[in-house]
């Protein structure tokens, strides 16, 4: 074979999926039989067999899936007589969740078009590349994203546009209001539509027209998702109904959902993870999905409860915050059976906090927008904390050399490449992408994924680094040479690196280093407002370092590693205020583990807030800074510290951290701030290995939330 020009040969591979036979689910086969069908047969299917039962359930309103179909006909005959949508015609799809979503991406896909979904957050000018890269002609969106195809709307480019509103469906299918919070966007009544390219979504419902059915093979495309690359703005992937299928059947199969599950859509739709988990999976078995247009806690420990949710796919971080919240204290959240996700490992204490009170695992996995999202994962049962699993039904995934593709032995870190059923057909009208991509050996062809990893001797894959420059903002990939191309593009500015922060709340932010043209006057105030106008909010660097010249190597590229580590190792640790010199000392016992909970736990809990500093987090395993932590034994944290008074004494405290290592540690508290029965202290805390020699040290605080 070629690879970059040059002549290669390869030996037979050196780990083959014999490598994770051991940890293979019992019963279920290497390879899944996938049926050459597609999208349309699927909801075809489901509504025949599950006609009146709920397709999903939205604030209490429930659309069957007898009437998505029905609705999904309606509007596909709509695109094509009003907005001349043809086999193959790619339709833009921008929306918060909500029923109209999953409707307008089966009316898309009964054309026989492409669905492009679209980040609800995508400002005006993320949107002028997502149209003219695609070359959509028509949008369906909700009305307050309106204003981000205006322009196109005004100037032709867009000919077409169906608009809804959610307060459509506010109403619960016995008539009685809803009960629950809504979000302002979503309780927003209809809006007057006074453009001439643009029809409502209750009229082009209303007229009930007869679509007809174009002719559509597994292998059309039928979405086209777009993600970020390093060399600048976002690529389409290329996904056809059988590479969808592949995924989620497989992810049905794998995971056990069937027909009487239930399950709890939180993620977006317009991303994969979403998509798959919340649309397609409860689609292929004839499961109801209970929908979020956004995230917050409180509702989905009810909607949980109400609902007897089985099924739920969420990142660490949300459940960490779900678990942590009163509400989900107070809840029945005995329906939960499935908890799955990915992104981000899962932290040690959550995990264990998850088994011991609810008896739940997280299920990690790992995919990509370009894999269709599921790809590796955990066998139920045999599962490896913080890791990406092992290859599902028919993945062949390796670990090779990043310079020289050669394959690696176990143990070895290097870049995870894979082929699969499900992995997309290639970068929408990007052949240089493609090339960049793509490589065959053994006859199959293998996709560079840019992540490192390795692989231990059970077949289990682990993540190592990130090959790609991309950071991770709240779960949103953000890729630093797109920000750096938009920052280019300002008249002040020379030269541009943006690279990643440490953020306590975010994991990640945004920091752009750059260097102004001579004479150019420009503060951080003036550039951030610039950027906030041109790139969606995740995206605007937080942090913004003005500096004469950037370093380089000796052919003229940024060294852009090198300014990532001077950040990294420049993140200032948070300053807290002097501990007071003398008091009387108090030692209290070992109380319990610490692990990463959040504030509101309830009463008789000591809750410690630490503010660690980058060093400590890459040598001893935490997942990020600002980490907030509680005492789990609520009763012995109570019978200690109930007797000590804050105002006075100096309190030292054993603890084992769980999301460390080493785990011992000594927390040192002292000073008051006293009201509502709370008292909270500036702490110290140290790290101490098996020697009793500290190692590391943080600050924080030291928050008693005595029993009312």
């Amino acid at each position: 074979m070629t690879q970059g020009g040059t002549s290669m040969t390869h030996a037979a591979p050196l780990v083959s999926s014999a490598a994770w036979a051991a940890a293979w689910p019992p019963g279920l086969p290497r390879q899944l039989e996938t049926p050459r069908s597609t999208l349309c047969d699927a909801l075809d299917a489901a509504a025949e067999r599950h006609p009146d039962k709920a397709a999903v359930l939205f604030f209490g309103h429930a659309t069957s899936f007898a009437q998505l179909r029905a609705d999904a006909d309606a509007l596909a005959a709509h695109l094509q007589c009003h907005a001349e949508v043809r086999p193959g015609d790619r339709v833009l799809l921008l929306s918060q969740n909500c029923p109209q979503f999953t409707i307008a991406f089966h009316a898309i896909v009964r054309c026989g078009a492409v669905v492009v979904p679209v980040n609800a957050m995508s400002t005006a000018s993320e949107m002028d590349h997502f149209i003219a890269d695609s070359g959509a002609r028509v949008a369906m969106l909700a009305q307050e994203l309106l204003p981000a195809v205006q322009a196109a709307l005004d100037d032709d480019r867009l000919r077409h546009a169906v608009v809804h509103c959610y307060a459509d469906v506010l109403v619960s299918s016995d008539g009685h209001d809803i009960d629950l919070p809504v979000p302002d966007a979503v309780s927003a009544p209809r809006r007057p539509l006074d453009h001439p390219r643009v029809a409502g979504w209750a009229d082009a419902l209303a007229a009930r027209l007869s679509p007809s059915v174009p002719a559509i093979d597994a292998d059309d495309l039928c979405v086209l998702p777009y993600t970020s690359g390093t060399t600048g703005r976002p690529k389409g992937c290329m996904h056809t109904h059988a590479t969808l299928l592949a995924s989620t059947l497989s992810a049905v199969r794998w995971r056990g959902l069937h027909a009487d599950s239930v399950v709890l859509g939180v993620a977006p739709l317009f991303h994969l993870l979403g998509m798959q988990n919340a649309l397609l999976m409860p689609m292929a078995v004839g499961a109801t999905v209970v929908l979020m247009p956004r995230w917050d806690a409180a509702t989905a420990a009810r909607l949980i409860e109400r609902s007897r949710v089985s099924a739920w796919a969420a990142p660490p971080a949300m459940l960490n915050d779900f678990f942590a919240h009163p509400e989900a204290q107070r809840r029945d959240l005995s329906s939960l059976a499935i908890l799955n996700g990915g992104g981000a490992a899962m932290p040690e204490a959550v995990a264990d906090m998850l088994k011991a009170r609810f008896g739940l695992s997280y299920i990690e996995g790992y995919g990509l927008t370009e894999t269709a999202s599921f790809l590796h994962c955990n066998p139920l049962g045999r599962g490896k904390r913080q890791c990406l699993g092992i290859p599902a039904f028919g993945v062949d995934s390796r670990i090779v050399d990043p310079e020289t593709l050669a394959e690696l032995l176990p143990g070895q870190t290097g870049e995870l490449v894979t082929s699969a059923p499900q992995l997309m057909r290639g970068y929408w009208r990007n052949d240089a992408a493609d090339a960049a991509a793509f490589f065959e050996r053994d006859g199959r062809r293998f996709f560079r994924t840019g992540d490192l990893a390795v692989m231990d001797d059970e077949g289990y894959f682990f993540m190592r680094d990130r090959l790609k420059r991309m950071i991770n903002v709240s779960g949103f990939k953000v890729w630093p040479a797109e920000i750096e191309s938009l920052l280019y593009e300002h008249p002040a500015l020379h030269e541009a690196c943006v690279v990643a922060a440490p953020d306590a709340r975010q994991g990640e932010s945004v920091r752009a280093v750059v260097v102004c043209r001579p004479g150019a006057v420009l503060d951080a105030t003036q550039l951030e407002a610039w950027c906030r106008e041109r790139m969606a909010a995740y995206k605007v660097p937080r942090r913004i370092e003005f500096r004469a010249a950037l370093p380089k190597s000796s052919t003229g590229k940024v060294l852009w590693r090198s300014i990532q580590e001077e950040c990294t190792a420049a993140a200032p640790a948070p300053a807290a205020p002097a501990l007071p010199a003398s008091g009387p000392e108090r030692h209290v016992p070992f109380l319990g583990m610490l692990g990463m909970r959040r504030e509101s736990v309830g009463n008789g809990v000591a809750v410690v807030t630490l503010d660690l500093h980058p060093e400590l987090l890459n040598n001893h395993g935490a997942g990020h800074g600002g980490v907030v932590m509680t005492l789990l034994d609520s009763a012995m944290a109570n019978a200690a510290l109930s007797r000590i008074d804050f105002a006075r004494e100096v309190v030292t405290i054993d603890m084992h951290i769980g999301f460390m290592r080493p785990s011992s540690g000594r927390l040192r508290a002292t000073g008051r701030a006293t009201g509502g029965g709370r008292s909270v202290c500036f702490c110290e805390a140290e790290l101490v290995d098996d020697s009793g020699e500290v190692v590391a040290k943080a600050m924080g605080t030291f928050r008693y939330l005595a029993p009312r």
